[in-house]
């Protein structure tokens, strides 16, 4: 993927997206707190939690007031500066450099330098998204090559996340192809525009957690930080209730944990 800016309009992008980002996930103090109050069901003290797509780190901060451990997994080189920046002195953040996905090795990212939040391994989401009218102005201009490890990777350098938040626009089906094991609780973004992957994700996360019980879910659109149900839902429930806001194209997470974590 290559650019016609001139670059000094390639800096300037990379700035607007980084600092629109840093506004997004840390300038919003009532989303914190409420955040905290989400996060807090999942993490406790002293819990290790895998933010899978740290990006400038929002989760980050709000684990960290939880008193988590924190893994922060993040290839795009703006936002790993940002991340170093804020949490590189922390001996309880852990900064990881690389992406993760189904096997170990080398892949190529897509960057948005206007809009970061939607940089993405996965060239098929890119195809699925652009056709949406929300996608309209999105341009992914430029691509790096990253290293990428497995979650089970993660697991055993740094052990079972109580916590596993993965955001990584598209590519979810692979990074949960790389997991063994249920892990206590995680989350998944939902898209609508790529409603297909999102279902792809649920199925792999319902056979990993068969075996410990299985999982229960929920959602919260948008960046809301609050569920869209009130009770706690299995697989066909969530689907039911992911078909309500699929027309009204509000994305947002998919929250799922073990029963009787």
């Amino acid at each position: 993927m290559t650019s016609d800016a001139r670059p000094g309009q390639r800096t300037l992008r990379r700035a607007w997206g980084l600092t629109r980002s840093l506004a997004i996930y840390h300038g919003q103090p009532h989303k914190h707190r409420r955040a905290l109050e989400l996060y807090r069901e999942f993490l406790k003290p002293g819990d290790v939690g895998f933010d899978i797509g740290a990006h400038v780190g929002g989760r980050v901060r709000t684990w960290r007031r939880l008193g988590a451990r924190v893994v922060a997994v993040e290839p795009q080189p703006d936002c790993l500066r940002a991340l170093r920046l804020f949490f590189g002195r922390d001996p309880n953040v852990t900064i990881v450099p690389e992406a993760v996905g189904a096997d170990a090795g080398r892949a190529r990212l897509a960057l948005s330098t206007a809009t970061p939040t939607v940089s993405t391994m996965s060239t098929e989401w890119i195809e699925s998204v652009t056709a949406d009218s929300s996608f309209s102005g999105v341009r992914w201009d430029r691509s790096v090559e990253v290293d990428v490890v497995t979650l089970d990777d993660l697991v055993a350098a740094h052990g079972v996340p109580a916590f596993c938040k993965i955001d990584v626009e598209g590519f979810e089906v692979d990074v949960l192809s790389g997991l063994s094991r249920p892990l206590p609780a995680l989350s998944f973004e939902y898209l609508p525009p790529a409603h297909d992957a999102a279902l792809a994700a649920l199925d792999i996360v319902d056979r990993l957690g068969g075996p410990a019980g299985g999982y229960r879910y929920n959602y919260s659109p948008v960046e809301t930080m609050r569920y869209a149900a009130d009770e706690w839902l299995d697989a066909a429930g969530l689907v039911r209730l992911l078909e309500r806001f699929r027309p009204a194209g509000r994305s947002g997470d998919v929250y799922a944990r073990l029963r009787g974590a």
